[in-house]
């Protein structure tokens, strides 16, 4: 027996020398990871990334990495690529969730998905339009807090097309991305300041749906629609360059119904409301944040929204004027108090009460839909 111990000693030094070999090797190839793969944007199929920013984005990544976030994980709506979601992107991309103290995970999540979600306060925000305004009336649980940006929204018809204003639509198709959201909203009041019924049962005008912007202009080159109604940045591509297919018949950033008020707005859970006002102040800061960057910085913005995969842009300089079109708050615009969200929910709540579209009067809905946030809770 002692004979094999002994004959063992220099088979488990060695055995002991090649794990110790191992361990440091793979010590360093991790240092080496992480000091090389960090970047300034995640990619866009990581549903379960962290907010946690790349090295030297806010000076929020020594929290992030220590995992001292004051309010945990949170999932917020943030992969449907559209280019008006810029301010999640940046929030999240330069760090200003994680250093109001969030660790997001970027969601997808189709409009009912977030009316559930923040109705249980699952999800705390969305941004979203004054398509969710029936739904508060209907009596889900959410409310108004904040407004996002201006005009995202174009009508387009074939280049050379006869139809030049609103009232040229009667009688005709539009495709839209659904009924009861925010492209058929705002046709339906462009159309009935017109004259022309937006109702079904009239018979004026036919809305067509589409679940997808690309197959919008597919059925409006086959002729099968007569007008498509697009989010950005589809109806702006198909409209700009040389020799342009199509043409824009409106433009909800310059339209005088629609120009300079907010097309799309913050809504918050009122069950997190109500449990954690603190927690929803939070989440405006980084907003703000995050606006207050882009409104500085359109080009840069687009860069990182391109770069990190967030939207699908071609032309980054088209997509950067777009943006630069959608008055994000500036600093001083958050300073002076000069955002005139709750005017703008009272405007739409009246357009939208006007057409049958709201059955509660237009105060009344305000009192109901509109919350102030104490920007100072949490600090």
């Amino acid at each position: 027996m002692k004979k094999q111990n002994a004959n063992k000693k220099p088979y488990l030094k060695k055995l002991y020398l090649i794990l110790a070999c191992i361990l440091a090797l793979a010590l360093v190839m991790g240092a080496c990871t992480k000091s090389t793969s960090g970047g300034s944007s995640p990619p866009a199929d990581a549903g379960s990334s962290s907010s946690a920013p790349a090295e030297g984005t806010g000076g929020s990544d020594a929290a992030a990495s220590a995992g001292e976030f004051k309010y945990g994980k949170i999932d917020i709506p943030g992969k449907d690529g559209a280019l008006c979601g810029a301010p999640i992107y940046i929030a999240y991309d330069q760090g200003f969730f994680a250093e109001e103290g969030f660790d997001v995970t970027l969601i997808s999540a189709d409009a009912e998905t977030r009316k559930i979600g923040l109705n249980n306060g699952n999800i705390p925000i969305v941004n979203g339009d004054f398509q969710f305004f029936p739904s508060i009336e209907e009596g889900v649980n959410v409310s108004v807090v904040d407004g996002l940006h201006n005009g995202c929204i174009k009508f387009i018809v074939p280049k050379g097309s006869p139809i030049k204003t609103a009232a040229d639509l009667k009688g005709l198709k539009v495709a839209v991305d659904e009924i009861g959201g925010t492209p058929h909203q705002v046709a339906s009041v462009w159309v009935e300041k017109a004259g022309i019924s937006a109702k079904p049962e009239d018979g004026e005008i036919t809305f067509s749906v589409f679940s997808d912007g690309n197959l919008e202009i597919e059925a409006l080159r086959n002729g099968d629609v007569d007008v498509a109604a697009l989010w950005d940045p589809l109806g702006s591509v198909y409209t700009s360059g040389d020799d342009p297919e199509f043409e824009v018949l409106f433009d909800l950033s310059t339209d005088p119904t629609f120009a300079g008020k907010y097309c799309c707005f913050l809504y918050a859970s009122n069950k997190v409301i109500e449990a954690e006002p603190e927690k929803v102040a939070a989440l405006l800061r980084a907003y703000h944040k995050a606006q207050e960057w882009i409104a500085a910085n359109p080009k840069e913005a687009v860069e990182i929204i391109s770069g990190g995969k967030y939207s699908a842009i071609e032309d980054l300089e088209l997509a950067a004027q777009l943006v630069a079109s959608y008055e994000y708050p500036s600093a001083s615009d958050h300073a002076s108090g000069a955002t005139h969200v709750e005017e703008d929910v009272k405007y739409f709540a009246t357009e939208l009460y006007n057409i049958g579209y709201l059955k509660t009067d237009p105060e009344e809905f305000l009192a109901k839909a509109f919350y102030k946030v104490d920007l100072a809770l949490g600090e």
